[in-house]
């Protein structure tokens, strides 16, 4: 779910932002034809090729955006909060990126996951792994040997649990994944860890 920025180029970010529309006017992500992207921005066909080998790749440009909104400098005073609050805080923003598209990223998960696609669950697995260790920089979490590993798992683990939730969530600004995240990121604080110093950003 996570893919490196390949850099600036409007065409593709259209292209991403019709493929998202398109999916959400004609049944999810599955059933996405890109001959209806490249019709809907009126462009060649060969165009979205030159830019997304296919379907999925455009789903993993989507995950990029999301991880970068996770990842823009923190507030001032980020760093003076508990760990617990500044990982809520990172994690929800990588969530509120994509709110308003919930039931699109539902279909695409859905759709990597699908028996036919065995070929994207092993990166699945890894993208997700990637996502976990980039929330934790932008939380500035910097636990050592079996503390970091419990942070790891714990926060895998946790991560999974309220984007089911997420997924589902019709409650104002998603109150309940909110809730369900903060209650079960308390454990963080109480992990051993390096003092934060101030020249790490968001004081």
């Amino acid at each position: 779910m996570v893919e490196p920025d390949l850099g600036s180029d409007p065409l593709r970010d259209r292209i991403l932002d019709a493929a998202v529309a398109e999916a959400e006017a004609d049944g999810g992500w599955y059933d996405l034809r890109l001959h209806s992207v490249a019709q809907r921005l009126e462009v060649p066909l060969e165009a979205v090729l030159a830019r997304f080998r296919d379907a999925d790749a455009i789903a993993d440009a989507w995950f990029a955006r999301a991880l970068r909104a996770m990842l823009r400098e923190p507030e001032p005073g980020f760093l003076s909060l508990p760990p617990s609050e500044r990982l809520h805080l990172v994690l929800m923003r990588w969530f509120d990126a994509q709110a308003s598209h919930r039931q699109v990223v539902g279909s695409m998960i859905g759709a990597k996951l699908h028996p036919s696609h065995p070929h994207h669950w092993v990166p699945m697995i890894f993208s997700l792994s990637r996502l976990i260790h980039w929330a934790l920089e932008a939380a500035r979490l910097d636990a050592r040997g079996l503390p970091r590993q419990a942070e790891e798992v714990g926060l895998t683990l946790l991560f999974l649990r309220v984007l089911r939730l997420w997924l589902q969530d019709a409650s104002p600004d998603q109150q309940r994944s909110r809730d369900v995240l903060r209650r079960n990121l308390a454990w963080l604080d109480r992990l051993p860890r390096r003092p934060v110093h101030s020249g790490d950003g968001g004081t």
